[in-house]
């Protein structure tokens, strides 16, 4: 049942911006922002933890997670630290995000070689 959970949630968080791709006039790159800073109003207002804990993966593998994930490490960072967790605590808790996207990205770029579209 936990993987029908994460698949509909997922799916739906997908369906949504594929939607906007095809309806509007939004860039693919303006809607994964707009997930993120949904991801943090929704977080900091404590909104989104209950759909993490109802959906698991599906809430917190797609942007909107990541955007939750940077709200809760600010709000635990200023708990801890005071104003500077403001800077340090979005960090602290997607470090492990980022560092894959970078090494990620890193080896694909020495295994592939780009090409012009034209």
């Amino acid at each position: 049942m936990d993987y029908g959970k994460a698949f509909l949630v997922g799916g739906l968080l997908c369906a949504i911006g594929q939607i906007l791709i095809d309806r509007t006039k939004l860039t693919p790159a303006r809607i994964l922002v707009s997930y993120v800073v949904i991801g943090v109003a929704l977080g900091a207002v404590g909104v989104y933890q209950p759909l993490v804990e109802f959906a698991g993966a599906g809430a917190t593998v797609p942007l909107t997670g990541f955007g939750s994930s940077l709200a809760k490490g600010v709000r635990e960072a200023v708990d801890e630290a005071g104003f500077i967790g403001i800077l340090t605590g979005g960090l602290k808790a997607t470090a492990g995000g980022i560092s894959a996207a970078i090494i990620s990205g890193l080896l694909a770029s020495l295994i592939f070689k780009p090409k012009d579209k034209s």
